[in-house]
């Protein structure tokens, strides 16, 4: 799929809602729970079981792949992870301030 920042995906497998904060050039696979991510409003509502995996979505957190200049920001928590092509996405980290002496 190709994303736009400020494009809202929702997950059919839970209630995690993103928003994309950076978008990659090319094209993403955005899962959620192993299942693609659709965007918010789309015609698809049923909900699919998810493929078992670990630790969910946190509210409030960014999930990031540098390689891919993916960012996306998680404005709904849920209990699936969140992937992109495949790779699960961990929450970004925040930077060190700098010393102040």
């Amino acid at each position: 799929m190709k994303l736009t920042a400020g494009q809202n995906l929702v997950s059919l497998v839970d209630s995690t809602s993103v928003i994309v904060v950076r978008a990659p050039a090319g094209e993403v696979r955005i899962t959620c729970g192993g299942r693609e991510m659709v965007p918010q409003g789309s015609t698809a509502v049923s909900v699919l079981s998810p493929v078992p995996g670990q630790g969910g979505a946190q509210l409030g957190k960014r999930y990031a792949d540098e390689e891919l200049g993916l960012e996306l920001l998680c404005v709904k928590g849920g209990s699936e992870q969140l992937a992109a092509d495949g790779a699960p996405l961990a929450p970004k980290t925040a930077k060190p301030l700098p010393a102040s002496d």
